[in-house]
């Protein structure tokens, strides 16, 4: 049925939507097409679960409703879920041994939202354990790897979105970002990702990493597939989530092409010191030198406390994942060691099977900066930071619209590059974690190719609320652009 000039793995979430409401394609030929390719590249470790039965009863419900005209606005569209986000119909486990085999008994509000508006689940992608990590090496699986170069990472922790998307398995993936994952795994693979405003979307049924943090988004090849995607899973969901934001969906489209003649990019001289390697530079000046060409204004601007995000971030995060995480102790749910003395045995026999070495040792220093005596010396002295870090932010944004530098100092290293130097991955989150500290929307557009003819990430940073003029910015770079449409060899 399907005849279009492109092959169905080519189309964009917005191309295939159209493709789909037109009768060019069905549901059902659109899924088995993404099917087919998830297993052809089985080796690049993106999928940790796939159930072809509820894939196709899904894509079959959404071919009926294309019939009958009741279709969502999504309706028949492929997209696979990090495992970070509870499904009924698949296992849920966030990378991690503890939860193997774990099933939820509901969805997760974004997995819900996305079905609300006709997706089809093609099924659960792999991440870095819990979401720590920066390079999914993490994952208590596999490594998914970079199908740019198989040889390195993808990022982290929402490495296999990134793959998933990259390498066409899936023309969008959802993910989640609590001090970069969505933005990080992006610029690495040549898409595009948005973390929106902390609270814009529901965090109710995502496996907890750190609450005042993680932050759900979408990831797909283009930033008009973002907005379509980030407009049907944000929303409030004040019964379910605490700290979901009281505001009503947006559609983030809207103004996807408005002219940015005149608009203030500010350019923090923090974010292009000597930690940033020549090649993303490079990369990163020329996606600039493109929105001047189209009227936009460069603004240096100062974050004066961007190193202090990443001390600040390693205090905030293990705190609150050694809280989240206590849940897991072998009592109600996930993984239980088989052989204990007593209550307290299994608990420690429990968790340290369970664990990998990067999740033990954030809980451990988590229990430690809130242990009596530390508290007020770690915990309390970051929030201080944190409130400066947000501050910093509001003052740049008086002289500038939107902030723009790189997502990462280097492109994607070496899979096991960092060798056993967990600091060497918590450095390379130093231009994502301040807005991520200070629950800003964020977003990676590719922006290029550096050493090893890999992508490179131009990330724009706004004020709250102003997704919709990042994904404007985006839109018309990528306009001016083919970064975003270019693939990976032999996919």
């Amino acid at each position: 049925m399907h005849s279009a000039s492109k092959p169905l793995h080519d189309l964009g979430v917005a191309e295939l939507a159209a493709s789909l409401r037109a009768g060019q394609v069905s549901a059902v030929e659109a899924a088995q097409h993404f099917l087919g390719r998830a297993r052809s590249h089985e080796s690049l470790g993106a999928f940790l679960a796939i159930d072809e039965e509820v894939t196709m009863s899904q894509a079959r419900a959404a071919d009926a409703r294309l019939a009958a005209g009741t279709a969502g606005p999504l309706e028949g569209v492929p997209l696979a879920h990090k495992d970070i986000f509870v499904t009924k119909d698949l296992p849920s486990t966030a990378g991690s041994r503890m939860l193997e085999g774990y099933r939820s008994p509901f969805d997760a509000t974004v997995v819900r939202k996305l079905a609300d508006a006709g997706v089809v689940t093609l099924g659960k992608l792999n991440c870095d354990e819990f979401a720590m990590g920066s390079s999914n090496e993490n994952s208590a699986y596999q490594p998914a790897c970079n199908p740019w170069d198989l040889s390195r990472v993808p990022g982290g922790s929402s490495g296999g979105s990134a793959v998933a998307v990259a390498a066409r398995l899936a023309p969008a993936a959802t993910g989640t970002d609590t001090g970069g994952s969505i933005r990080q795994p992006a610029s690495f693979c040549g898409i595009t990702g948005i973390k929106p405003t902390y609270g814009r979307a529901s965090r109710y049924g995502m496996i907890a990493f750190a609450s005042s943090l993680d932050q759900a988004g979408p990831m797909a090849r283009s930033a008009e597939d973002c907005a379509l995607l980030l407009s049907n899973l944000c929303g409030p969901d004040p019964d379910r989530d605490s700290t979901s934001l009281d505001l009503p969906t947006e559609d983030f489209a809207r103004s996807l092409n408005d002219s940015i003649d005149g608009l203030r990019i500010g350019i923090p001289k923090e974010f292009f010191g000597e930690g940033l390697s020549a090649d993303v530079r490079t990369a990163v000046e020329g996606a600039l030198g493109e929105f001047e060409k189209m009227g936009a204004r460069l603004v240096p601007i100062s974050l004066p406390r961007t190193e202090l995000s990443i001390p600040v971030y390693y205090i905030i995060a293990p705190a609150e994942a050694s809280s989240n995480l206590s849940r897991f102790d072998g009592v109600k749910f996930g993984h239980r060691a088989k052989a204990f003395a007593d209550l307290v045995d299994m608990y420690k026999k429990t968790r340290a099977e369970g664990f990998g070495d990067e999740v033990k040792r954030r809980i451990m220093i988590g229990t430690y900066v809130l242990s009596h005596g530390y508290y007020d010396a770690y915990y309390l002295q970051a929030q201080r930071i944190r409130r400066m870090i947000a501050d910093d932010f509001q003052q740049a944004f008086k002289s500038c619209d939107l902030i723009a530098g790189p997502v990462a100092p280097t492109v994607a290293w070496k899979l096991g590059g960092h060798g056993n130097d967990p600091l060497a991955d918590y450095l390379a989150d130093i231009f994502t974690l301040p807005a991520s500290l200070a629950g800003l929307p964020g977003m990676s557009v590719p922006a290029g190719f550096g050493d090893g003819a890999m992508p490179v990430g131009l990330q724009l940073i706004g004020n709250y609320f102003t997704e919709s003029r990042l994904l404007n910015a985006a839109h018309r770079l990528q306009q001016a652009t083919d970064f975003h449409s270019r693939k990976p060899e032999g996919v």
